[in-house]
C-alpha cells in the first residue's frame, strides 16, 4: 500500500528532500535553466571530441560502478606510452550527484583530453541512505579494484591496454575531496603494488568544523555551496550524533588521526578565493604542511566553489574560463612531474 501525504522531514535548496518515511527525492526544484548540469549523459564507445566513455561494475556483489573516459590516441608516431589514471570523486556533499552528471561529463572530458589520462569516476553511495563512510568506502573499493587489474586478477580491456597502474592519482571535487584524503589514507596503510598511488587533488575539499569560521560568515554564497547545503548535507551524511568536528569532515581536527602519522602521496590542495569554506580549507593546508607532508598549493583568484563545474559561468564569463585553464594547466604539470 503506497502511503499518501508524505511530509518533507528536511529539504536542501532544491536540491533534495527527505520524507518522514525515510525516502529521499532528488529531483531538481531550482531554476530549470541550470537543470542540464544535472541530467546523466549517456556513456559512449565511440569517440566524441576526442574522448570515449563507458560504465563498468567493479564489485559484483554491490554493484559499485564506475565511468571511464578514454582519450583517444594520435595516430602518428605509434607512440605505445601507457596513460596515467585519475580515479575521481564527486562533490554533491554525500548526498546528490553522480558520475553521469553533465556538470561533471563536461569538465572530465576536457581533464582527460588535457592531461592525457584515463579518468575513472566512482558512482558513489549516497547519503542518507548510506552515511559516511560508505562513500569512501566505495572509493577505496574502487582503487583496490586497480590494483587487482594491475595484478591481472581481473579484467577491463581499456586499462588493460592502455593505462599505466604505476602513475594513478586520486582527485575530488569538493565532498569528493574529503575523500581523496581518506582513501590516500587508508591506501597507506597496504601494499598496492603494482599500482602505484602518485598523488591526491582535492579541489575545494569540504573541510569544515562545527564553530562557522570567519569566511563561512562573511564570504558571499554560491550556487555549488551555501550555509543551507554545507550545514543540511554534511548532518545526512555524517554518522548520526557526530558533528561537523567529525574526522571525516575535519580530518586537521584533534579527533582525527594525526596527520604526521599519515603515509600520503605528495597532495596538490586547490582552493577557490571567494571560497565560503576557504579558511577550513587553509587550515588544511598549513596542517599539512606542519606535518611535513609533500603538498602544493593552487589558489584560484576571484573564484567561488565548484565555479569550473558551472558550465555556463564558464561559457559566459571570460574571468571564469581563464581561471579553469589555470586549473586544469596545474592539475597537470602536477600528474607530469609525479
Amino acid at each position: 500500500m503506497v502511503r499518501e501525504n508524505k511530509k518533507i522531514v528536511e529539504e536542501v535548496s532544491g536540491w533534495l528532500r527527505v520524507f518522514d518515511d525515510g525516502s529521499v527525492d532528488r529531483t531538481w526544484t531550482g531554476p530549470p535553466e541550470v537543470k542540464f548540469m544535472s541530467e546523466p549523459v549517456a556513456p559512449h564507445k565511440e569517440f566524441v571530441n576526442g574522448v570515449a566513455t563507458k560504465d563498468v561494475i567493479v564489485d559484483e556483489p554491490s554493484g559499485l560502478r564506475v565511468r571511464i573516459y578514454l582519450p583517444e590516441q594520435k595516430p602518428e608516431g605509434h607512440d605505445d606510452t601507457k596513460l596515467p589514471i585519475i580515479l575521481h570523486f564527486h562533490g554533491g556533499g554525500f548526498c546528490i550527484s553522480q558520475a553521469d552528471w553533465y556538470m561533471y561529463y563536461h569538465i572530465y572530458t576536457k581533464l582527460s583530453r588535457a592531461t592525457n589520462a584515463i579518468v575513472v569516476s566512482v558512482y558513489q553511495r549516497l547519503a542518507p541512505e548510506h552515511r559516511l563512510p560508505a562513500a569512501i568506502n566505495d572509493g577505496y573499493t574502487s582503487l583496490l579494484w586497480l590494483r587487482k587489474l594491475a595484478r591481472g586478477e581481473q579484467n577491463e580491456p581499456w586499462l588493460l591496454s592502455y593505462a599505466d597502474f604505476s602513475h594513478v592519482f586520486l582527485i575530488g571535487d569538493s565532498s569528493g575531496g574529503n575523500i581523496v584524503h581518506h582513501v590516500a589514507a587508508r591506501a597507506g596503510t597496504v601494499d598496492l603494488s603494482p599500482l602505484r598511488l602518485a598523488g591526491g587533488i582535492p579541489i575545494h575539499p569540504g573541510f569544515v568544523r562545527a564553530e562557522r569560521s570567519k569566511s563561512e560568515l562573511e564570504q558571499p554564497q554560491s550556487p555549488f555551496l551555501t550555509l543551507d547545503m554545507v550545514d543540511k548535507f554534511l548532518g545526512l551524511a555524517i554518522p548520526v550524533g557526530s558533528t561537523k568536528d567529525h574526522p571525516l569532515t575535519c580530518p586537521m581536527g584533534p579527533g582525527a588521526p594525526p596527520l604526521d602519522g599519515l603515509k600520503l602521496p605528495p597532495f596538490l590542495i586547490c582552493i577557490a578565493s571567494k571560497d565560503l569554506i576557504i579558511d577550513t580549507e587553509m587550515e588544511y593546508f598549513e596542517a599539512m604542511k606542519k606535518a611535513n607532508k609533500d603538498v602544493e598549493l593552487l589558489i584560484n583568484k576571484g573564484m567561488t566553489h565548484s565555479f569550473y563545474l558551472n558550465k555556463i559561468a564558464v561559457d559566459m564569463d571570460p574571468e571564469t574560463a581563464s581561471e579553469t585553464e589555470v586549473l586544469i594547466t596545474r592539475i597537470k604539470e602536477f600528474i607530469k612531474n609525479h
